[in-house]
């Protein structure tokens, strides 16, 4: 799938299903992937190096299936996305979700993150 440059909040809303199962995933495997360092924490393979744990290529794939469709991902444990839009002038703004939300509500500037993050009732101008 190719990534969408500029999402509307529309395009935003449609695809939380889907970004919302991926992101579960991710934790997921995210938090196998930790339980597995710490059980096999010492232990070698035959080549000297630490064993690679059984879910990553597709903690891989999943997190290059988001990303490669536009969406920023800034915070795994939280859940927190972003998906890069932009107003008529040209200027860059992030609509900002985060796993849970009913929906897209908010926006913030790149260079404000998280913090700066503003209501959609108060749009980017």
């Amino acid at each position: 799938m190719t990534g969408i440059e500029n999402w509307t909040v529309e395009q935003a809303n449609m695809a939380l299903p889907r970004v919302g199962a991926a992101l579960t995933r991710i934790r997921e495997l995210v938090a196998e992937a930790r339980q597995e360092r710490e059980e096999t924490a010492g232990l070698l393979e035959g080549n000297g190096h630490p064993a690679k744990p059984r879910g990553t290529r597709e903690l891989r794939a999943a997190v290059e299936a988001l990303t490669g469709e536009g969406i920023i991902l800034r915070d795994l444990d939280a859940g927190l996305v972003d998906f890069p839009a932009r107003l008529e002038d040209g200027r860059q703004y992030l609509l900002c979700w985060v796993l849970g939300e009913p929906a897209v509500e908010w926006w913030h500037w790149p260079d404000t993150g998280f913090a700066g993050r503003r209501p959609l009732s108060d749009p980017p101008a």
